[in-house]
């Protein structure tokens, strides 16, 4: 039998994405990856969660879950969070003296947010430059605007992983995953970010000592929890990275105070050495078209940072770590039709990389209801649908009659689905305009 030294998490690692990807055709996502070494480590869910700064119940339940099915697929037996090493290495061990297989294995699919590490995160020309520099400077505000699938999220793990590699500690808080119950109040939502900022920067939660709701207002006992608490204990600069802040636009009794603190923040950071501890990016789709007072929002100062297309040399650059020839040609058709959408990139070349349909059929049904887009097509669909006068404005766009109000025009750049070219509001892309305008002429 094997030694512990031989059968490293390493080797672990490998053995399972080889496996899985023998069985499925896909290989380990990144969150998967962690998710198993977690385990292999014998940490629970929760432990997980403080580290890569998701829900446990989501770990649980949509990745370590099926996470185990698959790896049980693959193994030929059922196994879970607390069998799967053995089961592991009883299969390699059998495999181990074996000639070796040499696999010509594609690319793997890449979902969701992309880990800085990872050979698949691009980066985009000076973005993560001008972010990184910002960070260094005492009380720096970094707003990063682009719409839905352009990789915001990608890029805030990229600039905090750098803020960690300077010794800064971080918070990551996705205002999208906040319950509904916590907006119901500002008074709720503040005391929730005061307790995660404490969780995740591992201090003592205070708040039942600090807060004072009798005398003060919200904002100023969440301001000085921050004063008297986390920036004595912390003493030295810290990134707080607000990501998908768009989920609060809608709940106008909040909004206002909120983002009126967080803009007072920032303006404290010029005059305050205590403030400029702090280091705060906020993400959002596009401009933020909400009733805020000029001077109490934090979306017109700072740094914004905007999110561009693939180059077709990123592209090409893409297509090769999936193990897919795009010929000159190829890629000129592609681009054509879905321009250098990130995502939209990476689900065409995730396609072409199993071999499954070839790049001719994939552009003859991408705008099919058959197509490896259908899917996001169908969400976009839908979503229109619940908003009438959104659905009319966009077909105004399709048949270039349109005449959107700054509401309409910013919900729908927010969705991705259209861009300004020569002063004109135009479809993103064929794509979506093929796609939409069979569906409303049906």
């Amino acid at each position: 039998m094997e030694n512990d030294a031989d059968f490293s998490w390493p080797v672990a690692r490998d053995f399972a994405n080889q496996l899985i990807f023998a069985a499925t055709a896909k290989h380990l996502s990144d969150l998967e990856v962690q998710v198993l070494q977690g385990s292999w480590h014998h940490q629970t869910y929760e432990q997980m969660a403080e580290q890569l700064h998701y829900g446990a119940a989501y770990l649980n339940r949509d990745i370590g879950n099926p996470l185990w099915k698959r790896l049980g697929q693959a193994l030929n037996e059922k196994v879970s969070k607390t069998n799967f090493k053995e089961a592991l290495r009883r299969a390699w061990e059998q495999q181990v003296h074996a000639p070796p297989v040499v696999i010509s294995s594609p690319a793997p699919i890449i979902e969701g947010p992309i880990s800085p590490e990872s050979p698949f995160y691009l980066e985009r020309s000076g973005v993560e430059q001008l972010g990184c520099q910002t960070l260094l400077k005492p009380g720096a505000l970094l707003r990063i605007k682009a719409p839905q699938l352009m990789g915001k999220t990608s890029l805030l793990y990229h600039l905090m992983a750098f803020a960690q590699k300077q010794a800064y500690p971080t918070v990551y808080i996705d205002m999208g995953s906040i319950d509904k119950s916590v907006l119901a109040s500002l008074e709720k939502l503040l005391k929730w970010l005061c307790a995660m900022s404490s969780r995740q920067l591992h201090l003592t939660n205070r708040l039942s000592e600090l807060w004072d709701s009798e005398i003060f207002g919200s904002n100023d006992n969440c301001t000085a929890y921050f004063e008297d608490h986390i920036f004595p204990e912390v003493k030295g600069p810290f990134v707080l990275g607000l990501d998908n802040v768009d989920r609060l636009f809608p709940f106008q009794d909040i909004i206002e105070d909120f983002f009126g603190m967080l803009r007072s923040w920032h303006e404290k950071g010029r005059i305050s050495q205590q403030w400029q501890q702090l280091r705060l990016i906020l993400v959002h789709s596009t401009e933020a078209y909400i009733p805020l007072d000029y001077h109490q929002s934090p979306f017109n100062t700072g740094v914004p940072i905007g999110l561009s297309e693939f180059t077709a040399h990123q592209i090409q650059h893409l297509a090769q770590l999936h193990q897919v020839a795009l010929s000159e040609g190829e890629l000129s058709k592609l681009m054509a039709m879905i321009g250098g959408h990130p995502y939209l990139v990476r689900v065409a070349l995730s396609a072409l990389s199993t071999r499954e349909l070839t790049f001719m059929q994939l552009v003859q049904m991408a705008a099919s209801d058959e197509g490896i887009y259908s899917a996001h097509l169908l969400h976009h669909w839908v979503t229109l649908q619940q908003t009438p006068d959104l659905m009319q404005a966009f077909q105004g766009v399709l048949t270039a009659t349109a005449s959107l109000n700054p509401v309409q025009a910013y919900k729908l750049h927010s969705m991705g689905l259209i861009k300004r070219e020569n002063n004109q509001v135009i479809p993103r892309n064929d794509l979506y305009e093929s796609y939409f305008q069979r569906i409303y002429s049906s």
